[in-house]
């Protein structure tokens, strides 16, 4: 088993007033040449956007877009013609293909909106794009791993043009789970969103992600309540 910790504070870090971004990975003007990607997992960033404040129309091409929010709303609208507002609970996924324009807004005028922005590399080029979300029963992660998202369109979650599943977990003190990777030669990242938590020994804290390679499963440990985990299970070369 081979472990790469990526500590909380070690992230790039960029700060606009109204979006405030950590990093985990190399994006816009913070370049680390030793922390570009993990496999097709190309893009993880921790984002903040103020009230009333957002991302305008833009473009993007053959990337999948994956995004969580972790509080507040965010109100999407794209060149397909979808408008929609996602929250805690939701999750969004663009195959954006041959191309595709959207914006990303807070409709809120008090509160904030956070939410993770994962970008993965698919493995079909100048795919139709499309657009999906789904709600999530939120006690189906209590206590063990969620399907958040797979290859399959049959399968629970939301789905990408990748050979990719994540999973997100809530725990409490104590609580142990294993996963089994559905394809060996594939890694895994982790992701904590809240609490403390072990893998096979090796300890995180809020915020620090995990890169774990050449294992087929992994022990989780809760280390505190409310201990929230994503799991991101992705092939290490496209």
């Amino acid at each position: 088993m081979e472990f790469t910790l990526h500590k909380a504070v070690s992230r790039g870090f960029a700060d606009h007033g109204w979006l405030k971004s950590a990093h985990t990975f190399s994006f816009a003007n913070y370049y680390n040449p030793e922390r570009i990607h993990f496999g097709v997992l190309r893009v993880l960033n921790d984002d903040y956007v103020a009230p009333g404040m957002g991302f305008g129309m833009h473009p993007h091409e053959n990337m999948e877009i994956v995004s969580i929010p972790l509080s507040g709303e965010l109100e999407h609208k794209d060149s397909m013609g979808n408008i929609s507002t996602i929250k805690k609970g939701d999750i969004q996924v663009m195959s954006a293909g041959t191309g595709i324009n959207h914006s990303e807004y807070n409709p809120n005028q008090k509160e904030p909106v956070k939410f993770l922005q994962i970008w993965v590399i698919p493995n079909k080029k100048n795919v139709t794009p499309r657009y999906d979300q789904i709600t999530l029963n939120l006690e189906d992660k209590k206590n063990k791993l969620q399907q958040i998202l797979s290859p399959n369109p049959a399968d629970e979650g939301v789905w990408i043009h990748q050979n990719a599943w994540f999973h997100i977990g809530k725990f409490e003190n104590k609580q142990t789970e294993t996963y089994t990777l559905r394809n060996k030669e594939n890694g895994i990242y982790i992701f904590l969103l809240e609490g403390r938590l072990s893998i096979n020994g090796q300890e995180l804290e809020r915020r620090d992600g995990l890169g774990i390679k050449k294992t087929e499963a992994i022990n989780l440990i809760a280390l505190e309540n409310n201990t929230e985990v994503l799991l991101m299970e992705v092939p290490l070369s496209n």
